[in-house]
């Protein structure tokens, strides 16, 4: 099953005899891409793209959700039948949404699943590096896991978390080999420096692969535990991208970075103080996040490896059943 990225301003995504085509003025005669549409899982969309009545339809027809983003990745709105959820799941999830246990619980392990895996990424590179910030992040780090998981305080976990990442990514930073990139603390909305531009847009890329699952999966991506607000955010696929925010985005900015796959200099600066990537830069980003997505891992629920991508629908799959059948919810761990 394909994801397919649509980032060439002024392109049209069309139906054609069960396919999708992908086509500018340009290239009428020649599509840029040609697709069977049983073949492709998500779409999407980046900026001043037009999608065709057809294309729409058949996309609802065929249950392919598809996402809506700036062309500086961010996300703006989904396309999705409303026909394709489940009813007895939605119920469970208003009926757990008042129950202030299953929301704690749930909250805690999410947060705690997040840290353990920032903490082995440090733990695994600090092996080559010994640097005493990294070994000072990893020690803060456990004993704000040790209080995060004792406290019985949302507002305490949140919290913990919050200092656990005042911790991780600066040491984060020591991570970077090539002296030509800085980063000393996480910033956004906008992104102010380059390392921060690649987090936030694989974020977003994470958030939107987590958020199509949600909805092939019949779950209501706006009943969260750990994020909740006054706003109609989609706060569950937030909260269940945290456990993958290490191991598949923070790893791959790790890669592009220290590899050199993306240089310093590819980026621009709006006039809102941001900066993003540049589009042959975000061309290939979207290409190492695909490898990164399909990378193959264990999980504990199945035999055989499977990829990042399978690995958050599994987990999506935990979470179902922790609301229909009262188990509770086990994060990802990432291995050290």
């Amino acid at each position: 099953m394909a994801t397919i990225y649509l980032v060439q301003q002024g392109t049209t995504l069309r139906k054609e005899q069960g396919r999708f085509l992908v086509k500018s003025k340009e290239t009428e005669k020649a599509p840029l891409l040609e697709i069977p549409i049983r073949e492709v899982e998500q779409v999407l969309v980046f900026g001043n793209i037009q999608l065709t009545t057809s294309a729409i339809s058949a996309c609802l027809d065929a249950g392919i959700p598809v996402m809506f983003l700036a062309q500086s990745g961010a996300y703006k709105g989904h396309l999705w039948s409303a026909e394709q959820s489940s009813l007895n799941t939605e119920f469970a999830q208003f009926k757990r949404f008042d129950e202030a246990g299953f929301q704690l619980e749930t909250a805690r392990s999410l947060v705690l699943g997040k840290l353990n895996n920032c903490r082995q990424l440090l733990l695994r590179l600090n092996r080559k590096r010994s640097s005493d910030l990294l070994t000072t992040a990893i020690a803060g780090m456990a004993q704000d896991m040790r209080q995060a998981a004792k406290t019985d305080s949302l507002d305490a976990l949140r919290g913990y978390e919050g200092s656990a990442a005042a911790r991780y990514f600066p040491a984060f930073g020591q991570l970077l080999l090539n002296q030509d990139w800085n980063f000393a603390q996480r910033n956004r909305r906008p992104p102010t420096d380059p390392v921060n531009a690649l987090l936030s847009y694989g974020y977003t890329l994470l958030f939107n692969n987590v958020l199509s699952l949600l909805l092939a999966e019949g779950l209501n991506p706006y009943l969260g535990n750990l994020h909740r607000s006054d706003r109609k955010e989609p706060h569950l696929a937030f909260d269940l991208m945290e456990e993958f925010r290490s191991p598949i985005i923070d790893t791959l900015v790790l890669v592009l970075t220290n590899k050199a796959v993306i240089k310093p200099d590819e980026f621009t600066h709006a006039a809102n103080g941001g900066v993003y990537l540049i589009d042959s830069a975000r061309r290939r980003f979207l290409s190492y996040f695909e490898q990164r997505m399909s990378t193959q891992i264990t999980h504990p629920d199945v035999q055989d490896p499977v990829s990042y991508r399978r690995a958050i629908q599994l987990q999506i799959r935990r979470y179902k059943r922790s609301l229909l059948q009262s188990v509770p919810y086990h994060p990802f761990l990432r291995a050290v």
